[in-house]
């Protein structure tokens, strides 16, 4: 297969059609269905998508739950005086001992030593070292839960894109979110309702959870000009044995493993063996799935409409080849689609 520039997944993307606020009712949404074999596409209302699933298929959903991870504080001399100009911090990924990897704004007030300190000393940091790409690894302190305090004074680290401040931070979680550790959402998930999946089960699809908490690796761009040369940043993943038992049932028994988002399938994709079984336990993945790679795992995918130039774009091209995806974002453009987290759904299968 001839090498492909990262320009070749760009499409023209007009600004309105980034959806900046999620629509009340969650499976609302559009949800284009396109069938990766022949590259014809229909229109429907998301929560039509039951339609499209047939008993004994197995759905796989990703249970992250984002942590409110954005922190702003000022920096702290040794004598304890707080010094002038905010500092933010994003928690990237954690580590062991109450040290995190974190993307730090400016990142030049921040040199190794640099004592911080958040909510008025609810929350202190010491910034321990610079590592790749500039990100600092800071030591948190504090007195009590970790994850309380935080829930006090952090934010919800919004993608870049969307400019507008979110009225309900449960709007950014799935609804079946459990497991904390991401910096942002695994936004397929995000037009499911109880009602919706509970409808689903009642047909006979098995839903199987697995966990990959995302990081903001998500939304780097890609810089290299042939997308071979990027490198994906690392995330955990996290397969628990009844649900690899579930997924692997489905999958012997001739049903469908139908993936909810990309994160639900790079997971799939990492822990399953050369014999097309799912393997439990955790590791950490940096699974990067472009034009050329064999599914060994997956049959369909429900996933958002991803930015120009994206890892996610080349996965979902990976999955329904590149022709097919990229005449159908041409189609949802001239359809007024909505893109992005907040945006509307696509199922290829």
């Amino acid at each position: 297969m001839e090498s492909l520039s990262t320009h070749d997944f760009y499409y023209d993307l007009p600004q309105e059609l980034i959806a900046q606020e999620p629509l009340n009712d969650r499976a609302a949404s559009r949800l284009m269905c396109i069938n990766r074999n022949t590259g014809e596409y229909s229109h429907e209302t998301f929560r039509d998508i039951i339609k499209y699933l047939n008993k004994g298929d197995c759905l796989v959903i990703n249970d992250t739950k984002v942590i409110p991870a954005r922190l702003f504080g000022v920096r702290e001399t040794e004598e304890g005086e707080l010094l002038t100009g905010r500092i933010e911090v994003l928690l990237l990924k954690r580590l062991k001992n109450n040290i995190w990897e974190t993307l730090v704004k400016p990142g030049k007030k921040c040199r190794i030593g640099t004592r911080l300190s958040f909510g008025d000393g609810l929350l202190k940091g010491m910034v321990l070292d610079v590592v790749e790409e500039g990100n600092r690894l800071i030591q948190f302190s504090f007195d009590g839960i970790f994850e309380e305090i935080l829930d006090k004074l952090g934010q919800m680290p919004l993608p870049p894109y969307i400019t507008r401040e979110l009225k309900d931070k449960n709007r950014y979680q799935t609804v079946y979110a459990k497991n904390e550790g991401s910096a942002a959402a695994p936004t397929a998930g995000l037009h499911f309702t109880r009602e919706l999946l509970k409808e689903i089960e009642d047909k006979g699809i098995t839903i199987a959870h697995v966990t990959l908490h995302v990081g903001l690796g998500t939304f780097r761009p890609v810089k290299a000009d042939k997308i071979t040369e990027h490198h994906m940043h690392s995330e955990l993943i996290i397969v628990e044995k009844e649900e690899a038992m579930k997924i692997n049932y489905a999958k012997q028994e001739g049903g469908r493993v139908i993936a909810v988002g990309t994160t639900s399938c790079r997971t799939l994709e990492s822990m399953t063996d050369e014999n097309g079984i799912l393997c439990s336990g955790s590791k950490w993945t940096d699974i990067f799935i472009y034009p050329g790679y064999k599914f060994k795992m997956i049959d369909g995918l429900i996933t958002n409409f991803h930015l120009p130039e994206s890892t996610l774009l080349m996965l979902v091209s990976a999955f329904a080849g590149k022709d097919n995806v990229m005449r159908a974002y041409g189609e949802a453009v001239r359809e007024r689609y909505r893109f992005f987290s907040f945006g509307d759904a696509m199922l290829l299968i």
